[in-house]
């Protein structure tokens, strides 16, 4: 069971079918990244972290910063000698066998599908707060406002969130169609997104207060990891010049810059934003009777809000729209919710094609049913698993809060990154002598940093997130020993990699600076 590895070299065969040309320098991958990180955490999860860490959040977004850094750099050791599809899951299967592998492509699908719902769940938010402000764009629009029980789900005091729904499944009917994004247009919403921030930033902090910074940590240093664990979402997507790899000039100089680079624009991006919330309309949590905070996307949350004489920052769904309308500048606010309309459904795009992909290299194992990597004639995209994946996204963003899914989406994400770390270490013990495009500067050091900074951000999370991903992983034991063991491609004998065949479904979305994965 644990001795079924998929050969490195018959992995590698694929990538040496592949000349790609290095033309990427260190600016290049910087900026790669920074489009690539730039996007929904930011935009939705202010106001999460503001209710579990308070001002202290500024200290959370460092925390997640650091911690994936040294992911990053093992990711892209791996990524460098293993530049084919599947990822972790495919890095794993190569080092440490079958069943971890298994393990990581279901952790996965916590990473991509549900952080696709957790995406169009914060889309919904923005895309509501703009129909309920159309006056503000034009005099003759009118204020257009969806019912409660249509915009939230069971736990926001609603019955279904049917924007986030519906979005989930426009996206899914794009992905199956194969439509392509361009360059040139992923590029502007790069540009639209960090305008927005930018403008955000100019107004907000010359307004701060420093009274509104007291108290820094009125939930401990417990809450600031907690809003750690969760706003750790708004930096994935640094893969995104991980996979660059192989398309990088001088490698071992250049991407570290990229990484580290891009980490710490966003993370200095982040922190402006952050200060500019919280110096302007305070970002103090609510608490419950006993003086504990209460949890993010509840009933009780929900119930707190109502009670308010006036809204807070923690209760907004577009946090940071909503504290520049309060802070005197409507329409700029207007604006930065609409820039976040029109570049948040490219990210669901973007996770859902991820999950698509992952899928279908399992189910080319035999680790998952054929059938589910079954190509359309006509559309030649995998429609089978595309669909389903796409009424499962729809499901969680109908019935979810943002919080809960980006918290479990983070579970799956970090379970993935400490399996890469180990990965690394491994290969550096058994296959020493490997060429390696880009090797991990300080691997004894950095590696172990990458696996317990995983794993300290894993257990801040929610007992309730942390149950669920348990339960997640014993439904994947039970798939995997009921039908993936005795079906298994590698347990059978054969280890060929056909990254090349015909059957492979053409990328819809091809891998640009403007898609955001956070």
């Amino acid at each position: 069971m644990f001795g079924r590895v998929k050969p490195l070299d018959a992995i590698l065969a694929t990538a040496e079918k592949k000349s790609l040309h290095r033309s990427l320098g260190a600016f290049q991958l910087t900026m790669l990244g920074v489009g690539a990180i730039i996007g929904t955490g930011i935009f939705v999860l202010t106001a999460e972290a503001a209710q579990k860490a308070g001002p202290g959040m500024l200290l959370s977004f460092v925390i997640a910063g650091v911690v994936c850094a040294v992911a990053a750099l093992c990711y892209s050791e791996m990524a460098s000698m293993v530049p084919v599809s599947g990822s972790a899951y495919t890095y794993s299967y190569a080092v440490m066998g079958e069943l971890m592998a298994w393990m990581v492509g279901w952790a996965l699908v916590l990473e991509y599908a549900v952080a696709a719902g957790a995406v169009a769940v914060g889309w919904s938010g923005y895309f509501t707060g703009m129909l309920a402000h159309m006056g503000d764009y034009a005099s003759f629009l009118p204020n257009i406002v969806i019912p409660h029980d249509f915009a939230n789900g069971p736990s926001g005091g609603g019955i279904i969130n049917l924007p986030a729904m519906i979005i989930a499944l426009l996206v899914t009917t794009l992905l199956v169609i194969g439509t392509k994004e361009s360059a040139m247009f992923n590029a502007c919403l790069v540009v639209v997104k960090i305008a927005a921030l930018t403008a955000f930033v100019v107004l907000a902090l010359p307004m701060l207060n420093s009274e509104k910074f007291i108290p820094f940590a009125p939930l401990g240093f417990h809450g600031i990891s907690a809003a750690a664990a969760s706003i750790f979402f708004a930096y994935v997507g640094f893969d995104a010049v991980s996979t660059a790899a192989e398309e990088t000039k001088n490698p071992q100089r250049n991407m570290p810059i990229g990484l580290i680079g891009s980490l710490g624009i966003c993370t200095i991006f982040y922190l402006l934003v952050a200060s500019g919330v919280i110096g302007t309309v305070g970002a103090q949590p609510l608490v419950d009777a006993s003086g504990a905070g209460i949890a993010p996307g509840s009933k009780e949350m929900t119930a707190a809000c109502a009670a308010q004489a006036q809204e807070v920052v923690v209760c907004s769904k577009e946090a940071l729209a909503w504290t520049l309308r309060s802070i005197g500048w409507p329409q700029i606010g207007n604006l930065v919710g609409l820039a976040a309309i029109l570049a948040l459904p490219s990210v669901v795009l973007m996770m859902m094609f991820g999950q698509t992909r992952i899928f279908f290299v399992m189910s080319r194992d035999g680790l998952l049913p054929e059938v589910l990597s079954t190509v359309h004639p006509r559309f030649r995209t995998p429609h089978v698993i595309t669909i389903i994946t796409g009424i499962f996204v729809a499901l969680f963003a109908a019935f979810f809060p943002v919080g809960a899914l980006a918290d479990i989406s983070n579970s799956g994400t970090l379970f993935a990154f400490a399996a890469v770390a180990i990965a690394v270490l491994v290969l550096r013990k058994t296959d020493p002598n490997r060429h390696r495009p880009f090797r991990t500067p300080a691997v004894t050091f950095v590696a172990p940093l990458a696996v317990l900074g995983s794993v300290y951000l894993f257990f801040s999370l929610s007992w309730y997130t942390l149950a669920l991903f348990a339960g997640w992983a014993i439904v994947g034991l039970i798939v995997y020993f009921l039908y993936s063991r005795g079906h298994s491609h590698v347990g059978r004998g054969s280890v060929e990699v056909h990254e090349d065949d015909p059957g492979i479904p053409p990328q819809p979305v091809p891998p640009v600076p403007g898609a955001s994965l956070d």
